[in-house]
C-alpha cells in the first residue's frame, strides 16, 4: 500500500514578484480612483465629509478616509512601505464593509453591497503577505542601503 503524497504548494519565483507588482499597482489605482476621483472630484470634500456625518461619523473621518485612500493609494503605486501600507487600509475597508453590509451581496445593489470590500480586504492581505514585489521604491533607510539614487529602487525583492 502506498502512502499518500503530499504535495509542496508550487510558486514561480520567477513571475510571483510580477504577480505582486501588479496586484499592488491594482490595489493602488483602485485606492486613487475612491479617495481622489469619487470623494474629491465626483463628491467633493465638503460632500465626503457631510455624507459620512448624515451616516453618524464625525466629518474628520472622511477626511482621514480621503487622506488615507489617496496617500495609501500612491504609496502602493510606488512600492513604498507596501506591507504596512496594505495593512493600514485594512480599517477603512472593514468600515466600508460594516456600511454595506444591510445592502446585501451585490455591489450594484441600491447603496451597493458588502462583496466589493470584502474582496478588497482579501486583496489587501494577499499584498501585505506577498510584500513589494518588483519595481517598488524602497526609502533607503529602510533597505540599509546608500542614499544614492540607484540604491532605491529595486526590481526585486
Amino acid at each position: 500500500m502506498s502512502t499518500p503524497r503530499t504535495e509542496t504548494p508550487s510558486i514561480d519565483a520567477r513571475t510571483a514578484p510580477y504577480a505582486a507588482l501588479l496586484l499592488r499597482v491594482g490595489l493602488g489605482a483602485m485606492l486613487l480612483a475612491h479617495g481622489l476621483l469619487l470623494k474629491v472630484v465626483t463628491f467633493g470634500v465638503a460632500g465626503t465629509a457631510g455624507y459620512f456625518q448624515s451616516l453618524g461619523y464625525p466629518a474628520v473621518f472622511a477626511y482621514l478616509v480621503i487622506l488615507g485612500e489617496i496617500g495609501g493609494g500612491l504609496a502602493l503605486i510606488l512600492g513604498v512601505w507596501t506591507r504596512w501600507i496594505a495593512l493600514l487600509m485594512l480599517p477603512i475597508l472593514i468600515g466600508a464593509t460594516l456600511q454595506h453590509l444591510g445592502n446585501g451581496w451585490v455591489f450594484s445593489a441600491k447603496g451597493g453591497g458588502w462583496e466589493f470590500p470584502v474582496f478588497w480586504i482579501v486583496a489587501l492581505v494577499v499584498q501585505a503577505l506577498l510584500g513589494d514585489g518588483a519595481y517598488a521604491l524602497r526609502p533607503a533607510f529602510l533597505t540599509g542601503r546608500s542614499a544614492r539614487l540607484g540604491a532605491a529602487v529595486t526590481e526585486t525583492r
